[in-house]
């Protein structure tokens, strides 16, 4: 059986026409990291469900800029920043959802100083708001019980204020939410973070997503969940550090909750 899945890129729309409710930007990580693949999978699988009229820029859709910037290369962010503020203004853009954080907190924050202003939301406020709508219906029997300890991407949290989307999202899954010492306003950085993503740490006693998940299996957990591509690989690689990768899984709250619909 193959899985195929429809996604209209905003050349065919606009040539036929058409103009999407939302434009969903994949960002790097979702685009060509195989974990963060399935993400991106997930959610579309969600929007195709919710008979969502969304399209993506495919190979228009380049870099935000963002691990530009936060390496202090303000000049590659800039060139970054505007050719995609060109593309999405060409399209008149108006809402844009994204499931990466930094790509949320960059188009979101920085783009309006470039040119650039657009409704911005992250998954998880998209998700909670088809639920509001009833666009799409939540049944939580494949995580009925189970612990699932939320942790909060810094761009999504403490950058941006963002906590009770995801949280409710995982309640409504029937699901026992469980928060670690360090949550929310206090939450803790997954260690990828400011580029770190893309380089090795610094010397230190001990790796941040090691204490990061530390603090993850101090909740017991059945399932760490995450709102973003990044936090997904420093948690993973903290659980596997661990030797605890066959009882506890690492996921998006966007693949919850197609597991959940059976997407």
């Amino acid at each position: 059986m193959t899985d195929t899945i429809k996604v209209p890129t905003m050349a065919e729309m606009f040539a036929a026409g058409e103009k999407p409710e939302v434009l969903f930007w994949v960002g790097c990580a979702g685009s060509f990291d195989d974990r963060a693949k399935r993400i991106t999978k997930a959610f579309v699988k969600i929007l195709n469900k919710a008979k969502i009229s969304f399209a993506v820029l495919g190979t228009e859709e380049s870099c935000t800029g963002d691990p530009a910037k936060r390496a202090g290369n303000e000049f590659l962010f800039q060139m970054q920043a505007v050719t995609n503020i060109e593309v999405l203004n060409a399209y008149e853009i108006q809402k844009i959802v994204t499931a990466c954080p930094h790509c949320f907190n960059t188009i979101k924050n920085e783009y309006p100083g470039l040119g650039g202003s657009y409704e911005v939301v992250h998954h998880t406020q998209f998700l909670k708001e088809l639920l509001k709508e009833g666009r799409i219906a939540m049944e939580g029997g494949t995580f009925k019980g189970k612990r699932i300890t939320f942790h909060d991407p810094c761009y999504l949290g403490r950058a941006n204020g963002v906590y009770e989307a995801p949280r409710e999202l995982i309640r409504k899954l029937d699901a026992e939410l469980v928060e670690m010492k360090s949550c929310k306003q206090r939450g803790l950085c997954c260690g990828a973070g400011g580029a770190q993503m893309f380089k090795e740490p610094e010397k230190g006693n001990k790796d941040v997503n090691i204490e990061r998940t530390e603090q993850a299996l101090e909740t017991t957990p059945d399932i760490i969940a995450a709102g973003c591509p990044f936090c997904n690989t420093m948690m993973t690689d903290g659980v596997k550090h661990k030797e605890r990768e066959a009882d506890i899984k690492v996921m998006d709250i966007a693949e919850l909750i197609a597991a959940a619909e059976d997407l």
